[in-house]
């Protein structure tokens, strides 16, 4: 009999519980045993969803409060020597200082641990510290208590563990000369001692994730999985093991899984074009999971074709022999489309979430193990594949016309360094510019005005002066603080991609498609379903307005095409770069009605332009040309005294640092605190040629810097970076943060600034 698989289910809870519960432990107005028992039913109500859906091998384990990364540097006991002998009062606020920082009674500040983008999604995930002096030991059983936890409600789970090779691949060292990956045969017996304990409790199936046999290795990489290998190859008394690749394809290391002792291995076939070829070259394995729903889009699939990929795989496998599964962890899509009551019911029909994927799952079983096709799920999906068709080809023919961007300037008038002298005259900015990326603090007041006027208790006029306010105290704030480029603060904001797609043709947006950004911070994907076009002002009358508020200069904020792309579902029946270059010339058009309107600097924010590189290196080039082009496209109809900024954050921008500096913005900024200026090595090689402000301080972590740290961090930036290209920001936006920390933070940071002015 085949069977059905689900990877992982996303652990925010149906109504978003663990966000209101960690949030509410974190402002100390709750127990720590109030989260456990929010948690644990999240989970105990996952489990009973997926066995109602037909899930026989369901995922335990892949529950987390913050990260599961983060949950497999603390479970194998690699904390950092800053977290250790502590006044923790429990092994949960040792996690979540990890996580979020920590200010010692002393007052000290304990920086967080480093956070960056998981493979190519929006998912940010801890980045685990490894010294030569780093020592491993079982420091809790997390897997065995969500095993037995389930085991209480009468479920048989498949606990998920991320694997040993993966995590150290994604660890870093604070020792230059020192690779984590030659702490592999020290971590591997832990993984044993796990599965040791995972067996004698009944476990039959345990998944270990090793996404990283989807990408191309290096020498130290394959030594470090056949080191992993063969420690298992002798070991009788575990779990049978489901050995889970995904995001990409395989193909470069087909000889490495051909050396796996593992009695199942699964495959992401969203990402392979021709299965068929790739399994021709896989040695036979006891158990192949095939991974042929999509676990990263929402679109409905062709089940048809589906089942015909399963039946060809099925003439080298017995059905015993064969598993049907999501293509990754299901934590990247909403969870249910019968939440969304708003909906156009034809874009709906369209669409498949968590619950909807795992049906379609259990659909392709039944048909497979019927030799029918006939089930009303395979009905509903051809109806629904057949009608999205017909209407985007009827789009596609409407706005063909309106794609021919030919004869558009996709360049600056001058090369920057002419540009920076005519701005210099145009802006007089002093030396070390102090600005913020953007957000100010979302507060419970300006929520709460938002869902007023959202459902219509709140009229228009009453709403926009309200908002107006807000701007004014946010402009007289960054006045009193003394930054040189303000900004408005973003108060009608909802989200920095779905603001726009809200006023931009062609996207569709859910009222409960929440899926986990990082801890607590979860975001509404929008949905591009058709031809994305500009056809009213999305930010110029708010950038005006706070102009006149203020005689210095207020930047005017805007989300970049890539971005908008990256943080959005995007339509499966073009190519990206085609989608792209539609929101491009949409933001284009803003950006020059911004400048037309007297605004002299304007942002187009790209933190997701490094998220969007392709695993497989040899993609790289193709799709950095099309990203690039991209940003100069929205960002090249200005005039020379208009003053281009970008930000980008949380991810690793040191292997593209080039392709940075051919986006060709006036200003960059970018990420630097959490990994004390790592970033700026890029520099020491590569002479970049504009202006760059990397983070001072971490806006994650509600620790309030000293002026000391932030002193230490500048001086460091001007050991790569000259003065005269140096701007002074914070890391992100402060959206999340609340006044309390935002002002007396920013207060530092221009005080710090000042201090290393009067040096210079």
């Amino acid at each position: 009999m085949i069977f059905t698989n689900n990877l992982g289910y996303p652990r925010i809870g149906s109504n978003r519980e663990l966000k209101f519960a960690l949030e509410s432990f974190w402002k100390n107005k709750s127990e720590i045993n109030d989260l456990v028992r929010v948690a644990e039913q999240i989970q105990k109500d996952n489990w009973k969803l997926q066995q109602s859906l037909g899930i026989d091998l369901i995922p335990s384990n892949d529950f987390s409060f913050y990260d599961h990364v983060l949950d497999t540097a603390f479970m194998v006991g690699a904390i950092p020597p800053r977290f250790q002998d502590q006044d923790f009062r429990d092994q949960y606020r040792q996690y979540f200082a990890m996580a979020r920082g920590f200010q010692r009674k002393d007052g000290e500040n304990l920086p967080a641990m480093e956070m960056t983008k998981w493979f190519n999604t929006n998912y940010h995930y801890i980045v685990p510290e490894i010294s030569r002096a780093t020592s491993f030991s079982l420091n809790n059983q997390k897997p065995l208590d969500a095993f037995k936890l389930a085991q209480s409600i009468g479920i048989k789970t498949k606990p998920v563990l991320l694997g040993p090779v993966s995590f150290l691949l994604l660890s870093k060292s604070p020792e230059p000369d020192f690779d984590p990956l030659e702490k592999i045969s020290e971590l591997i017996p832990i993984y044993q001692e796990v599965l040791v304990l995972l067996k004698q409790s009944g476990a039959d199936w345990v998944q270990i994730d090793e996404p990283f046999l989807s990408i191309e290795l290096s020498e130290l990489s394959k030594k470090a999985y056949i080191d992993f290998f063969k420690y298992f190859s002798s070991i009788i008394e575990r779990s049978k093991v489901l050995l889970t690749s995904y995001f990409d394809n395989p193909k470069s290391n087909i000889k490495l899984l051909g050396k796996s002792p593992f009695e199942g291995l699964h495959l992401d076939l969203t990402n392979i074009s021709s299965p068929e070829s790739l399994l021709e070259n896989l040695r036979p394995i006891n158990s192949l999971s095939l991974g042929v729903i999509d676990g990263r889009n929402v679109w409905r699939q062709d089940l048809d074709y589906l089942l015909e990929i399963v039946k060809m795989v099925n003439k080298k496998y017995e059905p015993e022999n064969l598993i049907i599964s999501p293509s990754c962890s299901l934590m990247h899509v909403p969870q249910d489309i019968m939440s969304e009551s708003t909906l156009c019911n034809e874009i709906k029909s369209w669409l498949s979430f968590a619950v909807q994927k795992l049906e379609e799952v259990t659909a392709l079983k039944k048909a497979f193990s019927d030799q029918s096709k006939s089930t009303n799920l395979f009905s509903k999906n051809r109806k629904a594949i057949i009608a999205r068709k017909a209407l985007q080809e009827k789009s596609r023919q409407t706005n063909k016309s309106k794609t021919d961007f030919s004869g558009i300037r996709k360049s600056r008038i001058s090369i920057f360094e002419n540009r920076k002298i005519i701005q210099k005259n145009a802006l007089s900015l002093p030396i070390l510019p102090t600005t913020t990326i953007g957000s100010f603090p979302q507060t419970g007041e300006v929520r709460k005005a938002r869902a007023q006027f959202s459902r219509g208790e709140l009229g228009k006029n009453e709403y926009q002066s309200f908002l107006k306010e807000k701007i004014r105290e946010a402009i007289h704030i960054q006045e009193e603080i003394g930054l040189d480029v303000l900004v408005h603060g973003e108060f009608e904001r909802n989200d920095m991609v779905q603001y726009f797609g809200e006023k931009l043709e062609g996207f569709a947006f859910t009222e409960n498609g929440w899926v986990q950004s990082f801890g607590s911070r979860y975001v509404r994907p929008p949905i591009i379903h058709g031809f994305v076009s500009r056809t009213i002002q999305m930010t110029v009358e708010w950038a005006k307005f706070a102009q006149s508020q203020t005689t210095s200069l207020v930047k005017g904020m805007l989300t970049g095409p890539v971005t908008i792309l990256q943080w959005s579902y995007v339509r499966d029946d073009q190519p990206r770069a085609e989608t792209c270059r539609e929101i491009a010339y949409a933001i284009r058009e803003e950006v020059n009605e911004l400048e037309s309107a007297g605004i002299k600097i304007i942002q187009i924010d790209e933190p997701a332009l490094r998220e969007g590189l392709p695993l497989h290196e040899s993609e790289w080039k193709e799709y950095l040309n099309w990203a690039v082009e991209c940003f100069k496209i929205a960002s090249s109809g200005v005039r020379d005294e208009t003053q281009i900024h970008t930000h980008m954050c949380y991810a690793e921008f040191n292997d593209i640092i080039e392709s940075i500096a051919e986006m060709d913005a006036d200003v960059i900024s970018i990420e630097a605190s959490r990994s004390r200026m790592e970033l700026l090595e890029a520099f020491k090689i590569f002479n970049y040629p504009n202006d760059i402000g990397p983070g001072v301080y971490d806006i994650h972590s509600p620790n309030i810097p000293d002026t000391d740290e932030i002193v230490e961090l500048i001086e460091s930036a001007l050991k790569v970076i000259p003065a005269e290209q140096l701007w002074i920001n914070p890391d992100c936006g402060l959206k999340t943060r609340a006044w309390n920390e935002v002002i007396p933070s920013l207060k530092a940071m221009v005080k710090a600034t000042n201090t290393i002015r009067k040096k210079l």
